[in-house]
């Protein structure tokens, strides 16, 4: 049996103190997630693994959180595709951070943060920034 890993984590856009732009970002973000391919994770990223919080009081305050998560057949293996898919995704979002732990059985959890150089990103906007944190915690137990 092959091994599995788990990759999970969230986006974070920004507060703003203009309701029209937040509601403009929000429904951005919500319409690049749902041209993500249904049904499937190939190529590595599927729209149901996707999900965020859309009403004010009902897990909405100022920011957007989208969260993520999926389990793959040994994704380590082709990582380098997985984050480039990725990051092509971060490109298309508003997004201030974003988070992903990807935890191996072979070779324990790591993490991986994108920050925008200028507090914010903007779609189209110029080059990301990652930096990888390697924690080993040991592998997965199952």
């Amino acid at each position: 049996m092959e091994s599995e890993s788990i990759v999970y984590g969230c986006i974070r856009d920004w507060p703003s103190d203009d309701p029209e732009l937040r509601r403009l970002r929000r429904e951005t973000n919500r319409g690049v997630l749902a041209e993500l391919p249904a049904g499937e994770l190939w190529p590595f990223l599927g729209r149901e693994m996707f999900s965020f919080c859309d009403l004010p009081g009902a897990g909405l305050y100022q920011t957007q959180v989208i969260h993520f998560g999926a389990s793959y057949g040994a994704i380590e293996y082709e990582w380098n595709l997985w984050i480039e898919a990725f990051e092509a995704l971060l490109k298309r979002l508003y997004w201030a951070s974003a988070v992903v732990h990807l935890e191996t059985e072979l070779n324990g959890m790591h993490t991986f943060r994108w920050e925008s150089d200028s507090g914010f990103h903007s779609p189209q906007e110029g080059g990301l920034r990652v930096r990888c944190a390697w924690e080993r915690e040991g592998a997965l137990r199952g």
